[in-house]
């Protein structure tokens, strides 16, 4: 990917929507989930994106996850203009900078902690040593050391999805996006999730992209932009961290 010129002194985002438009159907079943989203996000922020449903808040993150692709607009990442990248080039921009984390845990059911910690790492041809080396680190990062022969059943909700996390941050990605990593959760293992997520972001200087409709939860983060009709209604700052 080839940066775009940028003035001297200037920081590029890590990712930034321009004019982002996206549309589902075509003719008179035609429905814009997105309308000319601009959207700037820097290395190192903790942004919650927040919104009714409906509102375009899950289009932009499979769009900002490389999982869908905008109408019009474009996509910039590091200055690199993702919306002009081939499907291959898209799925090696998410192997080796992005990290997901979904309201639904996705773990194999009969595969032990480790083991689906290491999946991501497994795919990208690393060396068994070093699979389990990360993968090991990984989970103490969550807090999970001693945890790692457990399969999911024997891990509570709040463990899984700490096993889900391990996974997302296994290859070091340089952006998180979480999509309602707590729906699945009660209150206080949604504080502890949310903890974790924003140690990562604060100790590891981990991107973090967060999408709830729960505000307790977009408290953790420093910015918070909401999203209604497809459109960004609102862009502020909060006190960050719960």
């Amino acid at each position: 990917m080839t940066p775009d010129a940028t003035p001297a002194g200037a920081q590029v985002p890590l990712l930034e929507l321009r004019a982002v438009t996206k549309v589902y159907g075509e003719g008179t079943a035609a429905f814009p989930a997105l309308r000319r989203i601009d959207l700037a996000v820097r290395e190192g922020e903790f942004v919650a994106i927040m919104g009714p449903s409906g509102s375009g808040k899950s289009t932009v993150m499979n769009i900002l996850g490389c999982l869908d692709t905008p109408t019009a607009g474009s996509y910039l990442f590091r200055g690199a203009h993702v919306e002009r990248l081939s499907r291959r080039q898209r799925a090696l921009l998410r192997r080796h900078f992005l990290g997901f984390v979904f309201q639904g845990f996705n773990l194999l059911a009969r595969t032990s902690a480790l083991e689906n910690v290491e999946l991501p790492l497994l795919y990208r041809g690393a060396p068994g040593r070093q699979r389990r080396a990360a993968a090991r680190a990984a989970l103490s990062a969550v807090g999970l050391t001693g945890w790692e022969t457990h399969t999911p059943s024997e891990l509570s909700g709040g463990q899984q999805q700490r096993v889900a996390i391990a996974r997302a941050i296994a290859t070091h990605p340089v952006l998180l996006l979480a999509d309602e990593p707590t729906g699945n959760l009660d209150t206080q293992r949604s504080r502890e999730i949310m903890e974790v997520i924003a140690a990562l972001n604060r100790e590891q200087g981990i991107t973090v992209l967060l999408v709830t409709h729960e505000a307790d939860m977009a408290a953790y983060a420093g910015r918070v932009v909401h999203f209604v009709d497809g459109q960004v209604d609102s862009d502020h700052r909060n006190g960050g961290s719960a």
